[in-house]
Protein backbone atom coordinates (compact mmCIF):
# COMPACT_ATOMS: atom_id res chain seq x y z
CA UNK A 1 0.00 0.00 0.00
CA UNK A 2 1.16 3.51 -0.84
CA UNK A 3 0.04 6.39 1.33
CA UNK A 4 -0.81 9.96 0.45
CA UNK A 5 -1.55 11.79 3.66
CA UNK A 6 -3.83 9.53 5.72
CA UNK A 7 -5.30 7.72 2.70
CA UNK A 8 -3.80 4.42 1.57
CA UNK A 9 -3.75 3.92 -2.21
CA UNK A 10 -4.49 0.54 -3.76
CA UNK A 11 -1.64 -1.23 -5.58
CA UNK A 12 -3.55 -1.06 -8.87
CA UNK A 13 -3.12 2.71 -8.90
CA UNK A 14 0.64 2.26 -8.86
CA UNK A 15 0.45 0.05 -11.96
CA UNK A 16 -1.36 2.51 -14.21
CA UNK A 17 -0.58 5.97 -15.53
CA UNK A 18 -2.66 8.85 -16.87
CA UNK A 19 -3.55 8.72 -20.55
CA UNK A 20 -0.53 10.11 -22.48
CA UNK A 21 -2.82 11.69 -25.06
CA UNK A 22 -4.69 13.58 -22.35
CA UNK A 23 -1.42 14.66 -20.72
CA UNK A 24 -0.11 15.94 -24.05
CA UNK A 25 -3.30 17.80 -24.81
CA UNK A 26 -3.40 19.35 -21.34
CA UNK A 27 0.20 20.53 -21.80
CA UNK A 28 -0.68 22.14 -25.14
CA UNK A 29 -3.70 23.86 -23.63
CA UNK A 30 -1.61 25.11 -20.71
CA UNK A 31 0.91 26.68 -23.07
CA UNK A 32 -1.89 28.23 -25.12
CA UNK A 33 -3.39 29.69 -21.94
CA UNK A 34 0.01 31.21 -21.19
CA UNK A 35 -0.09 32.97 -24.55
CA UNK A 36 2.09 30.57 -26.54
CA UNK A 37 1.23 30.06 -30.21
CA UNK A 38 0.78 26.27 -30.31
CA UNK A 39 -0.66 24.17 -33.13
CA UNK A 40 -2.23 21.27 -31.29
CA UNK A 41 -2.19 17.95 -33.18
CA UNK A 42 -2.83 15.78 -30.11
CA UNK A 43 -6.62 15.72 -30.04
CA UNK A 44 -8.27 12.46 -31.08
CA UNK A 45 -11.63 14.03 -31.79
CA UNK A 46 -13.25 15.52 -34.88
CA UNK A 47 -13.13 19.28 -35.27
CA UNK A 48 -16.49 19.12 -37.03
CA UNK A 49 -19.87 20.02 -35.55
CA UNK A 50 -22.25 17.23 -34.61
CA UNK A 51 -24.79 16.91 -37.46
CA UNK A 52 -27.85 19.11 -37.09
CA UNK A 53 -30.42 16.30 -36.97
CA UNK A 54 -28.54 14.67 -34.10
CA UNK A 55 -28.38 17.91 -32.15
CA UNK A 56 -32.09 18.39 -32.84
CA UNK A 57 -32.84 14.95 -31.42
CA UNK A 58 -30.95 15.81 -28.24
CA UNK A 59 -32.83 19.08 -27.89
CA UNK A 60 -36.17 17.35 -28.53
CA UNK A 61 -35.41 14.74 -25.87
CA UNK A 62 -34.62 17.49 -23.39
CA UNK A 63 -37.83 19.36 -24.17
CA UNK A 64 -39.83 16.13 -23.96
CA UNK A 65 -38.58 15.52 -20.43
CA UNK A 66 -36.32 12.57 -21.27
CA UNK A 67 -34.05 13.55 -18.40
CA UNK A 68 -34.45 10.59 -16.07
CA UNK A 69 -32.71 7.28 -15.46
CA UNK A 70 -32.85 4.68 -18.18
CA UNK A 71 -32.05 0.96 -17.95
CA UNK A 72 -28.34 0.45 -17.27
CA UNK A 73 -27.90 -1.29 -20.63
CA UNK A 74 -29.60 1.51 -22.56
CA UNK A 75 -33.07 2.45 -23.73
CA UNK A 76 -34.95 -0.13 -25.79
CA UNK A 77 -35.00 2.36 -28.69
CA UNK A 78 -31.21 2.71 -28.69
CA UNK A 79 -30.53 -0.99 -28.32
CA UNK A 80 -32.91 -1.66 -31.20
CA UNK A 81 -31.06 0.93 -33.33
CA UNK A 82 -27.73 -0.72 -32.48
CA UNK A 83 -29.06 -4.17 -33.39
CA UNK A 84 -30.35 -2.86 -36.72
CA UNK A 85 -27.06 -1.09 -37.40
CA UNK A 86 -25.07 -4.28 -36.76
CA UNK A 87 -27.35 -6.30 -39.05
CA UNK A 88 -27.40 -3.67 -41.81
CA UNK A 89 -23.74 -2.67 -41.85
CA UNK A 90 -21.88 -5.62 -40.36
CA UNK A 91 -24.01 -8.62 -41.31
CA UNK A 92 -24.38 -9.94 -37.74
CA UNK A 93 -27.43 -10.43 -35.55
CA UNK A 94 -27.85 -9.82 -31.83
CA UNK A 95 -30.69 -9.86 -29.33
CA UNK A 96 -31.71 -7.07 -26.96
CA UNK A 97 -30.01 -8.75 -24.00
CA UNK A 98 -26.75 -8.96 -25.96
CA UNK A 99 -26.25 -5.18 -26.11
CA UNK A 100 -24.53 -2.99 -23.52
CA UNK A 101 -24.50 0.82 -23.59
CA UNK A 102 -21.85 2.77 -21.67
CA UNK A 103 -20.32 6.18 -21.24
CA UNK A 104 -18.12 5.84 -24.31
CA UNK A 105 -16.49 2.81 -25.89
CA UNK A 106 -13.75 3.18 -23.28
CA UNK A 107 -16.14 2.30 -20.46
CA UNK A 108 -17.49 -0.68 -22.39
CA UNK A 109 -13.94 -2.03 -22.80
CA UNK A 110 -13.15 -1.43 -19.14
CA UNK A 111 -16.36 -3.11 -18.01
CA UNK A 112 -15.52 -6.19 -20.08
CA UNK A 113 -12.04 -6.45 -18.57
CA UNK A 114 -13.38 -5.86 -15.06
CA UNK A 115 -15.96 -8.61 -15.56
CA UNK A 116 -13.52 -11.21 -16.88
CA UNK A 117 -9.92 -10.66 -15.76
CA UNK A 118 -8.21 -12.00 -12.67
CA UNK A 119 -4.63 -11.86 -11.47
CA UNK A 120 -2.28 -13.20 -14.13
CA UNK A 121 -4.87 -13.40 -16.90
CA UNK A 122 -3.33 -12.26 -20.17
CA UNK A 123 -4.61 -9.93 -22.87
CA UNK A 124 -2.84 -9.91 -26.26
CA UNK A 125 -2.42 -6.33 -27.50
CA UNK A 126 -0.85 -5.69 -30.91
CA UNK A 127 1.46 -2.66 -30.92
CA UNK A 128 1.10 0.10 -31.92
CA UNK A 129 -1.98 0.23 -29.69
CA UNK A 130 -4.38 2.77 -28.30
CA UNK A 131 -2.70 4.09 -25.17
CA UNK A 132 -5.40 2.98 -22.72
CA UNK A 133 -5.51 -0.74 -23.49
CA UNK A 134 -2.53 -1.87 -21.37
CA UNK A 135 -3.44 0.32 -18.43
CA UNK A 136 -7.05 -0.82 -18.39
CA UNK A 137 -5.86 -4.42 -18.38
CA UNK A 138 -3.50 -3.72 -15.48
CA UNK A 139 -6.20 -1.80 -13.59
CA UNK A 140 -8.26 -5.01 -13.72
CA UNK A 141 -5.34 -7.12 -12.42
CA UNK A 142 -4.59 -8.61 -15.84
CA UNK A 143 -1.28 -8.84 -17.70
CA UNK A 144 -0.87 -7.06 -21.06
CA UNK A 145 1.00 -9.18 -23.60
CA UNK A 146 2.36 -6.72 -26.14
CA UNK A 147 3.07 -8.07 -29.63
CA UNK A 148 5.12 -5.63 -31.68
CA UNK A 149 3.80 -5.21 -35.23
CA UNK A 150 6.20 -2.90 -36.98
CA UNK A 151 6.03 -0.93 -40.17
CA UNK A 152 7.35 -3.89 -42.19
CA UNK A 153 4.25 -5.81 -41.05
CA UNK A 154 1.96 -2.96 -42.00
CA UNK A 155 1.48 -2.31 -38.26
CA UNK A 156 -0.78 -5.40 -38.15
CA UNK A 157 -0.82 -8.66 -36.23
CA UNK A 158 -0.10 -11.77 -38.27
CA UNK A 159 -1.58 -15.19 -37.67
CA UNK A 160 1.89 -16.51 -36.86
CA UNK A 161 2.54 -13.81 -34.26
CA UNK A 162 -0.87 -14.43 -32.70
CA UNK A 163 -0.20 -18.17 -32.45
CA UNK A 164 3.11 -17.54 -30.70
CA UNK A 165 1.56 -15.09 -28.20
CA UNK A 166 -1.24 -17.38 -26.98
CA UNK A 167 -0.67 -19.19 -23.69
CA UNK A 168 -2.98 -21.12 -21.35
CA UNK A 169 -3.49 -17.81 -19.45
CA UNK A 170 -4.66 -15.85 -22.49
CA UNK A 171 -8.16 -14.50 -21.94
CA UNK A 172 -8.53 -11.86 -24.68
CA UNK A 173 -7.16 -10.66 -27.98
CA UNK A 174 -8.01 -7.03 -28.70
CA UNK A 175 -8.08 -5.76 -32.29
CA UNK A 176 -8.55 -2.12 -33.34
CA UNK A 177 -9.33 -1.65 -37.04
CA UNK A 178 -8.83 0.96 -38.42
CA UNK A 179 -6.22 1.51 -35.76
CA UNK A 180 -5.37 4.42 -33.52
CA UNK A 181 -2.57 5.50 -34.01
CA UNK A 182 -1.55 4.01 -37.38
CA UNK A 183 -4.78 3.97 -39.40
CA UNK A 184 -4.06 0.38 -40.50
CA UNK A 185 -7.06 -1.88 -41.03
CA UNK A 186 -7.42 -5.62 -41.41
CA UNK A 187 -8.81 -7.04 -44.64
CA UNK A 188 -11.30 -9.90 -44.62
CA UNK A 189 -8.49 -12.26 -45.63
CA UNK A 190 -6.26 -11.06 -42.79
CA UNK A 191 -9.08 -11.42 -40.29
CA UNK A 192 -9.80 -14.87 -41.71
CA UNK A 193 -6.20 -15.92 -41.05
CA UNK A 194 -6.48 -14.72 -37.45
CA UNK A 195 -9.78 -16.55 -36.94
CA UNK A 196 -8.19 -19.81 -38.06
CA UNK A 197 -5.81 -19.48 -35.11
CA UNK A 198 -8.56 -18.45 -32.71
CA UNK A 199 -10.78 -21.39 -33.61
CA UNK A 200 -7.96 -23.67 -32.47
CA UNK A 201 -7.81 -21.92 -29.08
CA UNK A 202 -11.34 -21.91 -27.65
CA UNK A 203 -10.25 -20.35 -24.34
CA UNK A 204 -9.35 -17.05 -26.07
CA UNK A 205 -12.04 -14.36 -26.38
CA UNK A 206 -11.87 -11.54 -28.94
CA UNK A 207 -12.62 -7.87 -28.45
CA UNK A 208 -12.83 -5.68 -31.54
CA UNK A 209 -12.61 -1.92 -31.08
CA UNK A 210 -14.46 -0.70 -34.17
CA UNK A 211 -14.75 2.97 -33.22
CA UNK A 212 -13.12 4.13 -36.50
CA UNK A 213 -14.86 1.64 -38.78
CA UNK A 214 -16.45 4.31 -41.01
CA UNK A 215 -13.26 6.32 -41.45
CA UNK A 216 -11.68 4.11 -44.09
CA UNK A 217 -10.27 5.88 -47.13
CA UNK A 218 -10.81 3.23 -49.79
CA UNK A 219 -14.56 3.52 -49.29
CA UNK A 220 -14.93 -0.15 -48.41
CA UNK A 221 -16.64 -1.64 -45.40
CA UNK A 222 -14.51 -2.78 -42.46
CA UNK A 223 -14.99 -6.56 -42.09
CA UNK A 224 -16.61 -7.80 -38.88
CA UNK A 225 -14.84 -10.77 -37.32
CA UNK A 226 -18.13 -12.45 -36.38
CA UNK A 227 -19.36 -12.20 -39.97
CA UNK A 228 -16.05 -13.65 -41.20
CA UNK A 229 -16.17 -16.53 -38.68
CA UNK A 230 -19.61 -17.00 -37.05
CA UNK A 231 -18.23 -19.70 -34.74
CA UNK A 232 -16.52 -16.94 -32.77
CA UNK A 233 -19.72 -15.05 -31.94
CA UNK A 234 -20.09 -16.70 -28.52
CA UNK A 235 -16.65 -15.44 -27.46
CA UNK A 236 -16.49 -12.07 -29.20
CA UNK A 237 -17.31 -8.59 -27.92
CA UNK A 238 -17.86 -5.99 -30.63
CA UNK A 239 -17.17 -2.50 -29.27
CA UNK A 240 -18.24 0.68 -31.02
CA UNK A 241 -19.70 4.10 -30.40
CA UNK A 242 -20.81 7.37 -31.92
CA UNK A 243 -17.90 9.63 -30.91
CA UNK A 244 -15.67 9.49 -33.98
CA UNK A 245 -18.13 8.69 -36.75
CA UNK A 246 -20.65 11.39 -35.88
CA UNK A 247 -18.43 13.98 -34.12
CA UNK A 248 -20.11 13.22 -30.80
CA UNK A 249 -17.16 12.87 -28.43
CA UNK A 250 -18.76 14.97 -25.70
CA UNK A 251 -21.95 12.90 -25.71
CA UNK A 252 -19.94 10.04 -24.15
CA UNK A 253 -21.75 7.07 -25.60
CA UNK A 254 -20.38 3.70 -26.65
CA UNK A 255 -21.83 0.25 -26.96
CA UNK A 256 -20.89 -3.40 -27.00
CA UNK A 257 -22.47 -6.49 -28.54
CA UNK A 258 -21.61 -9.92 -27.21
CA UNK A 259 -22.76 -13.07 -25.43
CA UNK A 260 -25.64 -12.49 -23.02
CA UNK A 261 -23.73 -13.80 -20.01
CA UNK A 262 -20.84 -11.40 -20.59
CA UNK A 263 -23.17 -8.47 -21.29
CA UNK A 264 -25.09 -9.20 -18.08
CA UNK A 265 -21.86 -9.17 -16.07
CA UNK A 266 -20.75 -5.91 -17.71
CA UNK A 267 -24.12 -4.35 -16.90
CA UNK A 268 -23.74 -5.44 -13.28
CA UNK A 269 -20.32 -3.77 -13.09
CA UNK A 270 -21.75 -0.59 -14.60
CA UNK A 271 -24.79 -0.63 -12.32
CA UNK A 272 -22.45 -0.33 -9.34
CA UNK A 273 -20.21 2.33 -10.88
CA UNK A 274 -21.82 4.88 -13.18
CA UNK A 275 -25.28 3.37 -13.75
CA UNK A 276 -26.94 4.42 -17.01
CA UNK A 277 -25.55 6.71 -19.70
CA UNK A 278 -27.17 10.12 -20.16
CA UNK A 279 -30.73 9.75 -21.46
CA UNK A 280 -30.24 12.73 -23.75
CA UNK A 281 -27.07 11.24 -25.23
CA UNK A 282 -28.95 8.00 -25.86
CA UNK A 283 -31.66 9.86 -27.77
CA UNK A 284 -29.00 11.60 -29.86
CA UNK A 285 -27.19 8.32 -30.54
CA UNK A 286 -30.43 6.69 -31.65
CA UNK A 287 -30.93 9.51 -34.16
CA UNK A 288 -27.31 9.15 -35.33
CA UNK A 289 -27.66 5.43 -36.04
CA UNK A 290 -31.11 5.64 -37.61
CA UNK A 291 -30.82 8.95 -39.48
CA UNK A 292 -29.20 10.28 -42.62
CA UNK A 293 -25.60 9.09 -43.03
CA UNK A 294 -24.46 11.79 -45.44
CA UNK A 295 -22.24 13.40 -42.82
CA UNK A 296 -20.22 10.19 -42.52
CA UNK A 297 -19.28 10.24 -46.20
CA UNK A 298 -18.51 13.96 -46.20
CA UNK A 299 -16.32 13.74 -43.11
CA UNK A 300 -14.40 10.77 -44.47
CA UNK A 301 -13.57 12.67 -47.67
CA UNK A 302 -12.40 15.65 -45.64
CA UNK A 303 -10.11 13.44 -43.56
CA UNK A 304 -8.77 11.83 -46.74
CA UNK A 305 -7.78 15.22 -48.19
CA UNK A 306 -6.10 16.17 -44.92
CA UNK A 307 -4.28 12.83 -44.83
CA UNK A 308 -2.95 13.27 -48.34
CA UNK A 309 -1.64 16.77 -47.61
CA UNK A 310 -0.11 15.83 -44.26
CA UNK A 311 1.66 12.76 -45.64
CA UNK A 312 3.05 14.68 -48.62
CA UNK A 313 4.40 17.51 -46.46
CA UNK A 314 5.86 15.19 -43.80
CA UNK A 315 7.66 13.09 -46.38
CA UNK A 316 9.33 16.26 -47.66
CA UNK A 317 10.93 16.84 -44.25
CA UNK A 318 14.40 15.25 -43.88
CA UNK A 319 14.39 12.93 -40.88
CA UNK A 320 10.68 12.12 -41.06
CA UNK A 321 8.95 9.46 -43.15
CA UNK A 322 5.27 8.63 -43.19
CA UNK A 323 3.20 5.83 -44.69
CA UNK A 324 -0.28 6.96 -45.78
CA UNK A 325 -2.78 5.59 -43.24
CA UNK A 326 -5.68 3.51 -44.56
CA UNK A 327 -8.20 4.94 -42.12
CA UNK A 328 -8.89 6.80 -38.84
CA UNK A 329 -7.74 10.42 -38.57
CA UNK A 330 -4.09 10.19 -37.57
CA UNK A 331 -0.74 10.03 -39.30
CA UNK A 332 2.08 8.05 -37.68
CA UNK A 333 5.40 9.20 -39.11
CA UNK A 334 8.74 7.69 -38.18
CA UNK A 335 11.14 10.14 -36.58
CA UNK A 336 14.02 7.66 -36.52
CA UNK A 337 15.96 9.95 -38.84
CA UNK A 338 15.98 12.65 -36.15
CA UNK A 339 17.23 10.48 -33.31
CA UNK A 340 20.83 11.38 -32.54
CA UNK A 341 20.64 14.87 -34.03
CA UNK A 342 21.52 17.96 -32.02
CA UNK A 343 19.34 21.02 -31.48
CA UNK A 344 20.64 24.59 -31.91
CA UNK A 345 20.83 24.72 -28.09
CA UNK A 346 23.16 21.71 -28.05
CA UNK A 347 20.71 19.06 -26.81
CA UNK A 348 20.95 15.62 -28.40
CA UNK A 349 17.60 14.10 -29.36
CA UNK A 350 17.91 10.61 -27.91
CA UNK A 351 14.29 9.45 -28.01
CA UNK A 352 10.98 10.15 -29.70
CA UNK A 353 9.90 11.94 -26.51
CA UNK A 354 12.88 14.26 -26.91
CA UNK A 355 11.68 14.96 -30.44
CA UNK A 356 8.16 15.66 -29.19
CA UNK A 357 9.38 18.13 -26.56
CA UNK A 358 11.69 19.85 -29.05
CA UNK A 359 8.84 20.24 -31.53
CA UNK A 360 6.70 21.76 -28.78
CA UNK A 361 9.37 24.14 -27.52
CA UNK A 362 11.03 25.13 -30.80
CA UNK A 363 8.16 24.87 -33.28
CA UNK A 364 5.08 25.32 -31.13
CA UNK A 365 3.64 22.06 -32.49
CA UNK A 366 2.12 19.55 -30.08
CA UNK A 367 2.23 15.85 -31.06
CA UNK A 368 2.46 12.58 -29.08
CA UNK A 369 5.42 10.22 -28.87
CA UNK A 370 5.12 6.77 -30.42
CA UNK A 371 6.47 5.18 -27.24
CA UNK A 372 3.12 5.96 -25.61
CA UNK A 373 1.57 3.67 -28.24
CA UNK A 374 4.12 0.91 -27.83
CA UNK A 375 6.18 1.90 -30.89
CA UNK A 376 9.28 4.04 -30.17
CA UNK A 377 10.77 6.35 -32.81
CA UNK A 378 7.36 7.34 -34.17
CA UNK A 379 5.00 10.27 -33.63
CA UNK A 380 1.23 10.41 -33.61
CA UNK A 381 -0.32 13.46 -35.20
CA UNK A 382 -4.05 14.05 -35.40
CA UNK A 383 -5.49 15.27 -38.70
CA UNK A 384 -8.88 15.88 -37.11
CA UNK A 385 -8.20 19.58 -37.45
CA UNK A 386 -8.32 22.12 -40.25
CA UNK A 387 -6.14 21.87 -43.35
CA UNK A 388 -4.55 25.31 -42.70
CA UNK A 389 -3.50 24.15 -39.21
CA UNK A 390 -2.03 20.94 -40.61
CA UNK A 391 -0.09 22.90 -43.23
CA UNK A 392 1.12 25.43 -40.65
CA UNK A 393 2.26 22.63 -38.35
CA UNK A 394 4.18 20.85 -41.10
CA UNK A 395 5.78 24.11 -42.24
CA UNK A 396 6.98 24.77 -38.69
CA UNK A 397 8.30 21.22 -38.34
CA UNK A 398 10.21 21.51 -41.62
CA UNK A 399 11.86 24.70 -40.40
CA UNK A 400 12.68 23.19 -37.01
CA UNK A 401 14.12 19.98 -38.48
CA UNK A 402 16.26 21.96 -40.91
CA UNK A 403 17.92 23.68 -37.94
CA UNK A 404 19.07 20.36 -36.42
CA UNK A 405 22.59 19.16 -37.03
Amino acid sequence: MSRTGAIALAPRVQRIKPSPSMVARDRARQLQAEGRDVVDLTAGEPDLDTPKHIRAAAAAALEAGATRYTPVNGTPALRKAIIEKLARENGVRYAMNEISVGGGAKQVIYNAFAATLGAGDEVIIPAPYWVSYPDMVEACDGTPVIVSCGENAGFKLSAEALEQAITPRTRWLILNSPCNPTGAFYSAAEIGALTEVLVRHPHVAVMTDDIYEHIRFDGGATPCIVAVEPRLQERTLLVNGVSKTYAMTGFRLGYGAGPAELISAMNTIQSQSTSCTSAISQAAATAALEGDQGFVTEAREMYRLRRDRAVAMLNDIPGLSCLPPDGAFYVFPSCAGLIGKTTPAGKILKTDLDVVMHFLDAAGVAVIDGTAYGMPSYLRMSIATSLPKIEEACTRLARTCAALR
